[in-house]
């Protein structure tokens, strides 16, 4: 009976063959750029929390795009906001563009949601964009994004990201971005799982979202992208992907910082789709080949992290254009045990750390309500 030690390993092997048809199939689809063939314009809405270390540069980004009609609004909770400084900036080096800074009092519990809320109250625009505050675009980025909203039944394009770090950490990091996060959207849109999208981008209609109560319908959620994505889809629109690739820049972190992100995400994921998370536990080909070779299934060892080292690699250079794939391929499987170190902290527990605050997750996903006396201090 020692060869059912293997069956675990293939399993994960047949994970990453599965990544393999999904990465095929996403390279067919997006052979050829479709454009739009129009061009509405777009109200970007920016919340801000703090400053990290490529801010200037990733906002500026966005003021360089070459668009027809968009404006950009920055929302800042707090009016101390190291960040003000380079939107302030950003305003004088493009005062030809609509740029507008907003300072919300919000006590949602989800305050970048509350942040949301009032920004789109201001925008302008029927398209609407969010995206992270550390997301850099290249300049035809807008109009990538924009095209699949030409269709009706589409209601929201989101894309992939890659990460960008110097420090080790954060290049692991951005390792486990590149192949394996990354790869599991492939695998699960393959699937048919396609009501979820990405924070690295959301661009969708402002009609769609008064349709499903505005921001203020999910400020209660944590994982506001994965709400926002599901409840345009009940409204019998889809989520489709633009084959754009932007980047999110991980700064210098830590060890710690990063287990902190890694948590964050998995605690998140466990709570918004809880079967998703359970199931994931088949896809740690590291750690399944360790245990077949210790059994001494060397050979199912073998296959399953040789195809998962491909799939890996193919994603990583072939999709998201990550180029430090080259040079750090060798640290996957080393990456591989700390996502399941992580994966196993994401069964349990319900605190999660973001931009320096400690929230508390429900089982459904919402927010516990902090203190008054935190809510004061968060708000000045």
């Amino acid at each position: 009976m020692i060869w059912l030690a293997a069956v675990p390993a293939l399993a994960a092997a047949a994970y990453y063959l599965l990544v393999l048809v999904a990465a095929a199939q996403w390279g067919r689809r997006f052979r050829l750029p479709t454009p739009a063939p129009t061009l509405p314009p777009i109200s970007i809405l920016k919340p801000i929390r703090g400053r990290d270390a490529r801010f200037y540069e990733a906002i500026r980004s966005h003021a360089l795009q070459d668009y027809p009609e968009f404006e950009i609004l920055f929302g800042f909770s707090d009016p101390q906001d190291a960040a003000i400084a380079d939107v302030a900036q950003l305003k004088a080096e493009f005062p030809h563009l609509s740029i507008s800074t907003h300072l919300v009092a919000t006590h949602a519990p989800n305050t970048k949601v509350g942040v949301l809320a009032e920004l789109a109250s201001h925008a302008r625009h029927p398209l609407l964009l969010v995206n992270d505050s550390d997301i850099l675009v290249e300049p035809g980025y807008l109009r990538d994004i924009a095209a699949p909203l030409a269709d009706p039944t589409v209601g929201m394009v989101t894309c992939l990201y890659r990460g960008s770090a110097k420090s080790l950490p954060g290049r692991a990091e951005a390792l486990g971005i590149a192949t394996e996060f990354a790869p599991s959207v492939l695998v699960a849109r393959l699937l048919g799982v396609a009501e979820f999208a990405l924070g690295s981008t959301m661009v969708f209609r402002a009609a769609d979202l008064r349709a499903i109560g505005g921001f203020e319908a999910i400020a209660e959620y944590v994982a506001d992208d994965y709400q926002l994505g599901a409840r345009i889809t009940a409204l019998g629109r889809r989520v489709e992907f633009s084959p754009v690739v932007v980047e999110t820049d991980l700064g210098g972190e830590s060890w710690l910082e990063t287990w902190r992100h890694q948590l964050r995400w998995s605690r998140t994921i466990r709570v918004s789709r809880p079967s998703g998370y359970y199931g994931y536990v088949v896809t740690h080909a590291t750690l399944w080949s360790l245990v077949a070779l210790a059994f001494g299934q060397w050979w199912a060892a073998a296959v399953a992290l040789a195809i998962r080292l491909v799939a890996g690699i193919a994603v990583a250079g072939g999709i998201l254009g990550y180029r430090r794939i080259s040079s750090d391929w060798w640290m996957i499987p080393f990456r591989d045990l700390f996502g399941f170190a992580v994966w196993l902290a994401g069964l349990t527990g319900s605190d999660v750390h973001w931009r320096g605050r400690r929230l508390i997750l429900r089982p459904d996903g919402r927010l516990q309500p902090e203190p008054a006396a935190a809510q004061r201090a968060a708000h000045g």
